[in-house]
């Protein structure tokens, strides 16, 4: 009888897992959006121009909040001096900020007290395919500061600045260094041709295109910008591409651990930064190839602009900047 009985619990127990199987993959396929955690942290919009916006986020409710770890951090009751701006890359989407609530930027550096602003790009369309990256840096961006001015009373502010986000702080530094304060800087590209293996084909690139111009007079600014313009859905394969077996592996471990809730929805978490990036205009792709990848102004200290106002010596604000070692897509020396 006790042995009858075990075997039932145990084709009970499978039942129930295949079961929950069932339910989870129909979820992640037509109800994603329904397991998605990220997000959760309150945030007011106090700039929109139709594309871009800027988020502040007001202090936080709660008196601690808990991390990925275990550890719980107090709220602090006292604001930080100076704003803390965060200045995204163009692709993202801006979940990856606030992608968990115990694993979120967003709500650690307002526990810490930062009078915290974000700036959000939006999703360019195919009327938007004549901005350039110029027009990041020198234009909507210095818009969204002086909005951060206005709201805080602040004049001299902190940004915050990841890959591309990184080079429009510095750019913007550059040009405008009395308002900047302080730059943290992370895994923003500078140097092209110094990025390791990639580092070695933007040269082949820039040999390619010297020879191309020099023959034709043909060059990526010469071409409808309508061509460039790289879509959301290519951006996210690209992404994958540079670590394929991490993406293999997160399909693989989600087919084996169907039946368990919470890994499930932390799949769909993530899935929601990874599968929904955004598409880049075809200006600022022009400016990728012409600029960043064949002239690598950037690691000649020059902006990536025609007639630029200043240069990267112009920055006068101190810079932390972080770089990762196994960074295939921005090493340290191109940091």
């Amino acid at each position: 009888m006790s042995l009858l009985s075990s075997v039932g619990t145990r084709i009970g127990r499978q039942f129930d897992r295949n079961r929950a199987r069932v339910r989870h993959l129909r979820q992640r396929v037509f109800d994603r959006q329904a397991l998605v955690q990220a997000g959760q942290t309150p945030f007011e919009i106090i700039h929109d121009d139709g594309l871009v916006s800027l988020r502040y986020y007001p202090p936080l409710a709660e008196k601690e909040i808990v991390l990925a770890n275990g550890s719980r951090v107090a709220v602090a009751q006292t604001a930080q001096r100076t704003p803390l701006v965060i200045v995204p890359p163009l692709a993202v989407n801006m979940l990856i900020y606030d992608l968990f609530p115990e694993r979120s930027l967003v709500r650690y550096l307002r526990a810490r007290g930062f009078e915290l602003y974000l700036v959000d790009w939006g999703r360019p369309g195919r009327g938007q395919d004549d901005l350039h990256l110029a027009d990041y840096f020198d234009r909507l961006l210095p818009a969204a500061l002086d909005r951060v001015r206005a709201h805080s009373g602040v004049e001299r502010l902190n940004l915050h600045g990841w890959s591309f986000g990184g080079l429009f702080s510095l750019c913007h530094a550059a040009i405008a260094p009395q308002g900047i304060a302080n730059l943290v800087l992370v895994g923003a590209p500078v140097d092209y041709h110094d990025n390791g293996v990639l580092g070695e084909r933007y040269k082949a690139l820039a040999r390619a295109g010297h020879w191309t111009h020099d023959k034709t007079g043909l060059t990526a600014h010469g071409l409808p910008t309508s061509l460039l313009r790289s879509p959301g859905v290519l951006n996210s394969l690209v992404f994958k591409a540079t670590s394929p077996s991490a993406a293999i592996r997160s399909y693989m471990g989600l087919l084996a651990n169907l039946h368990d809730e919470d890994y499930v929805s932390n799949h769909a978490t993530n899935a929601a930064f990874l599968d929904d990036m955004v598409a880049y205009p075809g200006g600022v792709v022009a400016d990728f190839i012409d600029y960043l990848w064949i002239d690598n102004v950037l690691g000649e200290g020059h902006l990536p602009m025609p007639d630029p106002p200043a240069d990267l010596s112009d920055v006068q604000a101190p810079i932390l900047n972080i770089s990762g070692r196994g960074d295939p897509i921005v090493t340290p020396s191109c940091s």
